[in-house]
């Protein structure tokens, strides 16, 4: 039985997407919801017959596992549950840095849960699109080919088609930094600065997503597929995606919503510890733009005129 662990939004939309192919079993804290059927976040979908719900211990893990809790609490939560998770393949479904060591998922994986198998899932996707079966192309990366091509059957459906990589570092990197990106998009926009301008801060700050992710050793045609490109413009462009949002308050001078989880205001610090670390700091100004409005160290118009009077350069 497929097992989902987290029961936010794309916890319980994955739930309702993978109910297609069996029972799924969807676990999480705090679930008041369930014996309604319907996630409050997910508005007019109504879990399936097939979808079982809990909230105490974990439940048996003998199938395919999903990990969907909130990238900063997957730490906790994987030191937790570590002798449960330990000796088998993990899907996780965060995207993000963890501010407090600087891991990604799976490096999370690995210093919590030696002998588990990590396998990344991600790209472009909305939990409100899966949960109403929409179509959704989505990457599984897993360094084990085996692995992956066994999670990438059990995962697929009619309307979730899987691609699988074994750049686990490029997949989830594109995951992560292209959250820094759509804070920086909805700052444009909010502030007025118009469709040319998204344009051009999109362009170059995939740029900057594969001169950081090929300096952690990551391939830059991992960042070219849907993990990075496919979901830069995804959440560049849409108002469904909490990052926007998040900026488009801070460019519109307007107070972001305080109960929403936004990944990529976290991974913007981490980003640029790292980039600090690897000397590449000069070449990240998106990232330092995002990191300076976000904490209030800059106003955006100040953020704006910095980028814009930045030295004259070949592109």
């Amino acid at each position: 039985m497929t097992v989902v662990l987290g029961a936010g939004a794309f916890g319980t939309a994955l739930a309702v997407a993978l109910a297609a192919n069996g029972p799924v079993t969807l676990w999480g804290r705090g679930m008041h919801w369930a014996a309604a059927r319907e996630n409050p976040r997910l508005p007019g979908v109504t879990l399936p017959d097939s979808v079982r719900v809990g909230a105490a211990a974990l439940p048996p893990l003998d199938g395919p596992v999903l990990i969907t809790v909130p990238m900063q609490a997957l730490g906790a939560f994987l030191a937790e549950h570590a002798a449960a998770l330990e000796n088998r393949p993990l899907v996780l479904c965060c995207k993000g840095i963890d501010l407090s060591t600087l891991r990604g998922p799976s490096a999370l994986v690995a210093a919590h849960c030696p002998g588990a198998t990590a396998a990344v899932l991600t790209g472009p996707s909305f939990a409100a699109d899966i949960a109403r079966g929409l179509p959704t192309a989505l990457t599984l990366a897993c360094e084990e080919d085996s692995i992956a091509a066994t999670l990438q059957a059990a995962l697929s459906t009619p309307t979730l088609r899987i691609y699988r990589s074994t750049d686990v570092l490029g997949a989830e990197l594109g995951g992560a930094l292209k959250n820094v990106v759509a804070i920086a998009a909805g700052i444009v926009m909010g502030a007025g600065l118009g469709d040319s301008a998204r344009a051009a801060l999109m362009t170059r700050g995939y740029a900057e997503m594969i001169r950081f992710a090929t300096r952690l050793g990551a391939r830059a045609e991992t960042l070219a597929g849907l993990s990075g490109f496919g979901d830069l413009v995804l959440t560049c462009t849409s108002s469904q995606s909490r990052n926007f949002r998040h900026g488009f308050a801070l460019g519109a001078g307007q107070p972001p919503d305080p109960a929403a989880t936004v990944e990529g205001l976290a991974t913007a610090q981490a980003v640029l510890r790292q980039a600090i670390r690897f000397g590449i700091a000069a070449d990240m100004p998106v990232t330092a733009m995002v990191g300076a409005v976000t904490t209030g160290r800059a106003s955006v118009a100040q953020a704006v005129q910095t980028l814009m009077t930045r030295p004259l350069k070949e592109e």
